[in-house]
């Protein structure tokens, strides 16, 4: 039996990721927690012909814990944008470092299809594996195409394009969503993808296969990062992470960079220390 718990379900981020979940007949059942509508999307899935049963749960009468009971993964899409979790989870005596995952996999999807594009768009973007490492705003994101497998040959406009841009760019790609949007949304539908994915990889990792995906974790409170968290001078950065049955085992050093990445990691660590202070700080006041 393996049941997923998804928080925010009637977000703009969760109402697809509950479809991709419900459709992969992955999952025996699935629970969806929100403020409004989980009841009904919880109906409208069951009509899926997939053998997933599907319970929608409100504040209500204690619906967070009948959501998360016997669950094997929790996926949270509610909330603040970019809110500290961890600090969230050391209050309540419950973190876990090598169980909680920010879920960078969509910087992933995004720097292997940006450099197709780049290429022409006739090469599978997912022929692509390019490491991206650091955070999940702006220029904290840092995609190594230098890295990347097979190895990327463009020229440093059209390479330069494919990590800045906002038409797209790997760093400033959410902002052509908002853009298109018009301020009235940003990147749900390819975040639920992405989401989806790695809610994959775990499940590939509990049935016992060796998996790795980038992931934005606590350094420290895993195999091998405290070394990394030295080396950079932050605590939190995203990372490729080996996955094994009960969470991470390892994480991966990204080794040797380009001369130009080194800089714009520079500029990254700088941004992301604000940003990990900034969280510290939210979590210590609530």
């Amino acid at each position: 039996m393996t049941k997923l718990a998804l928080l925010g379900a009637a977000g703009q981020i969760g109402t697809p990721l509950s479809l991709l979940a419900k459709s992969s007949d992955l999952f025996d059942e699935i629970s969806l927690y929100d403020l409004v509508h989980t009841p009904g999307i919880a109906t409208d899935l069951n009509h899926i012909d997939t053998r997933a049963k599907v319970s929608g749960f409100l504040a209500k009468d204690g619906g967070l814990t009948k959501a998360l009971e016997s669950a094997d993964i929790v996926v949270v899409t509610a909330g603040i944008a970019r809110k500290p979790a961890a600090e969230a989870l050391k209050k309540g005596g419950a973190f876990d470092p090598t169980r909680l995952f920010g879920v960078t996999s969509l910087d992933v999807v995004r720097a292997s299809t940006f450099i197709s594009h780049a290429l022409g768009g006739n090469i599978d973007p997912k022929s692509f594996k390019v490491p991206v490492i650091g955070g999940h705003s702006g220029a904290t994101i840092l995609p190594l195409y230098s890295r990347s497998e097979p190895r990327v040959d463009i020229d440093s406009e059209a390479l330069a394009k494919a990590v800045h841009s906002t038409d797209p760019g790997v760093q400033f790609g959410g902002d052509e969503i908002v853009q298109s949007k018009q301020g009235a949304g940003s990147a749900t539908t390819c975040m639920a993808y992405a989401g989806f994915r790695f809610v994959k990889a775990l499940l590939a990792a509990r049935a016992g296969e060796a998996v790795t995906e980038e992931a934005y974790v606590y350094l420290p409170g895993i195999p091998g990062g405290k070394e990394i968290a030295a080396r950079l001078g932050v605590d939190y950065f995203a990372v490729k992470i080996a996955l094994g049955a009960s969470g991470a085992t390892k994480a991966l050093d990204f080794g040797n960079i380009s001369e130009n990445e080194q800089k714009l990691l520079e500029v990254a660590l700088k941004d992301l220390g604000v940003n990990i202070q900034d969280g510290q700080a939210f979590g210590a006041s609530k």
